[in-house]
C-alpha cells in the first residue's frame, strides 16, 4: 500500500506553502512588543503594553492552517489502490461445486438436502444473468457437469438431475472438487470465485488447496442432523445397523474457513444466502480485477469530514451560521422560482448528483446529471438505452470505451459492430480476458446470425435438377427393406437419455469403472 501510495491532482500540493504562510503573517503581526519598542523605552513597556492570551489568540490561526491543510491533501486526490470498472460484476466467473455424498440425501431439511441445494442454484442463477457459471459434482471423485456457460437453462437442466446415486465412487475429496474449480478458472484466464455447497469438509483440506481464486462455502444442513433417506425408500445405516445420523459439521466448515480465508455461512429457509452469496462473487471479483484495473480510487473524500468538523469549530457565537441562513434565504426569496435541485447545485456538481443518482438505481436520473460521457454511457446501459449509451461512450477514444460500445451493441443486436468495437478494444489493450471473451460471444452469435440469414434465403419451392424413378423398388425386399430403415430412423428418434443417466455413465467412465 506505501508504495502505490500518490496523489491524482499532485499539482493542488503547491497549495501547502499557503497555511505555513499564514502561521508567519500571524505571528510577526501579533508581535506587539516589537512593533513599539521603538516608541517606548523599553523599561515601561512591560506596564504598558497589555497582551492578550497566547493560546486563545493563536488557536484560530492554527486551526485555519490545518483545515487549508487538510483541504488541499483531499483536493491532490490521495490513493493507494485501485478500483474496477463499473462493468465487472457482469463478467464475474462462478464454479458451483456440489457435494452428491451419500449424506447430502438426509431430510433435516425439506425435502432433502440435495432438493434444497438444486433450488438454492436456480436463486443463484437468477442473479447472474449475462455472467458465467459452472457446476462442479463431487463425492469420492470431481466431475465437470457444466463448463462455464452463461446458458442458464443448460446449467439448470443438468443440475435438476443431480443425485447421489450418479456417483460413481462414495465418499468426499474437497481437495479434487477445488482443484478442478480452480482448473477451470485459471484456463479461462479471468478471476472468479468457487462456492462450495456441501455439508463437511474433510480434515487436510486446507493443506492441499492451492487455489488462487477466493471460496465461498454455504454449510448444507443442520446441526441437529437428521436421517438418510436412499433411493429405494430405505435409510443408511451406520456400522451398527442403526439409522445414521448425518449432521452438519460447522466446526470443519469453520475450521476451513480461517485455515483458507474462505467466507462461510450456512444455508437460510429464505434468500438471504443466495444474496450473500452473490454479495461475495460481485465483491472478490472486484477486489481481484481491481488489483490491475486503470483506475485509482480517489479517497480524498474522505477529509470532507474532518474540514466540515473544523469549519463548524469556527463559527463565533452563531453569527456566522445566521449570515449564511440569511444569504440563502436572500436568494431563495429573490428567485420565486426556483427549485430543490438549485439548491443542490450550491454544494454539489453535475456529476456527484449523478453518482447519488446512479448509487439509487435511478439511472435514467443519474443520465441527466452525468458530464462525464462514460458514467454517462454507463448510467444510460443500466437504464436500458442501450443505443443513447453507445452515442455517449463514442464520443470518447480509449478502450474501456470500445469495450462498453462492444457490450450495448450486443443487446442491439448489432454483432458485427460489436465485433468490431471488441476488436478496436483489443487493439488498444492487448490481452484482456473480458473483451476476449466478449469477443468470442459476439463473433458465435454473429456466424448464428448469418446462418440463420443463409437459410430463410434458400428457396423450400427450388425444383431438383433431375427426377429418377426405380420400379424395382416396389416388389421384393427391397420394398421390405425401406419399411425396415423407416421403423429404424423412428425408434432412433424415440430414444431418450436422461441428463442423470448421461452424467452416470460419464462420471462412471472418467473414474474408470464400467457401471450396470
Amino acid at each position: 500500500m506505501i508504495s502505490d501510495f500518490h496523489f491524482l491532482r499532485p499539482l493542488w500540493l503547491v497549495a501547502l506553502l499557503v497555511p505555513p504562510t499564514i502561521l508567519w503573517l500571524s505571528a510577526h503581526a501579533a508581535d506587539i512588543r516589537t512593533r513599539w519598542k521603538g516608541m517606548i523605552a523599553p523599561h515601561l513597556i512591560d506596564s504598558l503594553v497589555i497582551e492578550p492570551d497566547r493560546g486563545r489568540r493563536d488557536f484560530p490561526v492554527w486551526m485555519l492552517a490545518v483545515l487549508l491543510t487538510l483541504a488541499v491533501l483531499g483536493a491532490a486526490g490521495p490513493t493507494w489502490k485501485r478500483e474496477a470498472p463499473p462493468f465487472v460484476s457482469d463478467t464475474a466467473s462462478l464454479v458451483i461445486a456440489v457435494d452428491l455424498s451419500p449424506t447430502m440425501d438426509a431430510i433435516d431439511i425439506s425435502p432433502s438436502r440435495i432438493e434444497r441445494v438444486k433450488l438454492k442454484i436456480h436463486d443463484i442463477l437468477a442473479t447472474r444473468t449475462g455472467a458465467r457459471t459452472a457446476v462442479i459434482a463431487y463425492s469420492g471423485t470431481a466431475h465437470l457437469v457444466v463448463p462455464l456457460t452463461d446458458d442458464i437453462d443448460l446449467i439448470e437442466t443438468y443440475t435438476d438431475a443431480l443425485g447421489t446415486a450418479i456417483m460413481p465412487k462414495p465418499g468426499k475429496d474437497t481437495a479434487a472438487a477445488l482443484k478442478l474449480a480452480d482448473g477451470l478458472l485459471n484456463r479461462d484466464g479471468v478471476a472468479g470465485t468457487i462456492v462450495l455447497l456441501t455439508d463437511a469438509i474433510e480434515s487436510g483440506v486446507s493443506e492441499a488447496v492451492g487455489t488462487g481464486n477466493h471460496i465461498v462455502v454455504l454449510g448444507v444442513g443442520t446441526a441437529e442432523g437428521g436421517v438418510v433417506k436412499q433411493t429405494n425408500g430405505g435409510f443408511l445405516n451406520d456400522a451398527g445397523g442403526a439409522r445414521l445420523n448425518a449432521k452438519l459439521d460447522v466446526d470443519a466448515i469453520k475450521q476451513f474457513g480461517s485455515e483458507t480465508g474462505a467466507d462461510v455461512a450456512t444455508i437460510t429457509n429464505d434468500d438471504s444466502d443466495v444474496r450473500w452469496i452473490a454479495q461475495r462473487v460481485r465483491t472478490n471479483f472486484a477486489q481481484q480485477t481491481a488489483v490491475g484495473g486503470d483506475r485509482w480510487h480517489d479517497v480524498g473524500w474522505w477529509l470532507i469530514g474532518p474540514v466540515a468538523f473544523l469549519a463548524a469549530l469556527s463559527f463565533r457565537r452563531g453569527w456566522l451560521v445566521k449570515l449564511s441562513i440569511f444569504v440563502v434565504a436572500a436568494g431563495f426569496l429573490s428567485a420565486p422560482s426556483a427549485q430543490a435541485a438549485d439548491f443542490v447545485d450550491l454544494w454539489l456538481t453535475p456529476d456527484q448528483q449523478g453518482r447519488r443518482a446512479y448509487d439509487g438505481g435511478n439511472y435514467v436520473s443519474a443520465a441527466g446529471h452525468f458530464e462525464d460521457p462514460m458514467w454517462r454511457g454507463v448510467a444510460l446501459y443500466r437504464a436500458g438505452r442501450y443505443q443513447d449509451a453507445v452515442d455517449a461512450f463514442a464520443s470518447v477514444d480509449m478502450p474501456e470505451s470500445w469495450y462498453n460500445q462492444g457490450n450495448a451493441l450486443l443487446h442491439l443486436g448489432a454483432f458485427e459492430d460489436a465485433v468490431a468495437a471488441y476488436g478496436k478494444a483489443l487493439k488498444a489493450r492487448q490481452s484482456w480476458p473480458d473483451a476476449e471473451a466478449n469477443l468470442a460471444i459476439a463473433q458465435r452469435l454473429l456466424q448464428e446470425q448469418k446462418d440463420k440469414e443463409q437459410e430463410q434465403q434458400q428457396d423450400p419451392n427450388e425444383k431438383p435438377d433431375s427426377v429418377q424413378f426405380d420400379d424395382k423398388g416396389k416388389k421384393g425386399k427391397a420394398g421390405e427393406i425401406e419399411v425396415a430403415e423407416q421403423t429404424s430412423e423412428m425408434w432412433m428418434k424415440n430414444i431418450e437419455v436422461s441428463p442423470a443417466d448421461l452424467m452416470a455413465r460419464k462420471f462412471a467412465i472418467e473414474a474408470g469403472e464400467t457401471k450396470p
